[in-house]
């Protein structure tokens, strides 16, 4: 774990004392009606791509783009990400990093998962008829309605993944009548878990077949080499 020292604090109070000094002076060229803002100071941080990336600002995850940001995603896919992002960022800790996506995996394949931790929320766009591509969304509202509920445009759909034959879609089901049903631990893992922890892994060497092996409860390497 990363531990703060008299020299860290003194060194990142003298580099926003500088960035305020280098700030002032850039302002001082640019035109009369552009002018710069001074946003953070960020100690790590990680990026997807230009739009996507996690950095942390007095212990304080910030995310653009990620899956701990959507709605999209079930909430145990952005708590672990989370996680793995504090992990990494705040402590500077490869183990609990590590740590944090096994015990995720361990309770979804255990069945040590709540019902409201699998919720996925997907807003309709459009009337149910008009869609062309029924994803699960729309399989869910199409259920939601057959209960005598009206689903229109703007409506946020939450429903859960079921184990059952057919189709992903097929499966979808309202978490409102998903009492009962058994969640498919298999979607969680590989369609949800795997693709958000893989978009941060990967920047440290890992692959989603590691990832998958990992989730298999086979021995993966560290990240230590990162830090």
């Amino acid at each position: 774990m990363v531990k703060e020292s008299a020299e860290q604090l003194a060194l990142e109070a003298e580099i926003k004392s500088q960035a305020q000094v280098f700030l002032k002076y850039l302002n001082s060229t640019l035109p009369e009606s552009m002018e710069l803002e001074y946003e953070g100071f960020y100690r790590r941080g990680f990026f997807v791509s230009k739009k996507r990336y996690a950095v942390i600002e007095d212990g304080e995850i910030i995310a653009k783009g990620l899956e701990l940001v959507r709605r999209d995603w079930a909430p145990i896919v952005k708590q672990t990400q989370e996680a793995v992002l504090m992990a990494i960022l705040k402590e500077g800790d490869a183990d609990e990093a590590i740590k944090e996506v096994k015990k995720a995996f361990k309770r979804i394949k255990n069945g040590d998962v709540e019902r409201k931790e699998l919720i996925i929320h997907t807003q309709i766009t459009k009337p149910l008829s008009q869609y062309k591509q029924v994803g699960p969304h729309v399989v869910a509202a199409k259920r939601i309605e057959e209960h005598g509920m009206k689903v229109s445009r703007g409506t946020i759909v939450q429903y859960i993944i079921v184990k059952g034959k057919g189709s992903i879609s097929d499966r979808a089901i309202p978490y409102d009548y998903s009492e009962g049903y058994e969640y498919d631990k298999d979607y969680y893992i590989n369609n949800q878990l795997i693709p958000a922890i893989e978009r941060i892994m990967y920047s440290f060497g890992y692959t989603k077949r590691d990832l998958e092996d990992m989730s298999r409860g086979e021995v993966q390497q560290s990240l230590d080499a990162f830090f």
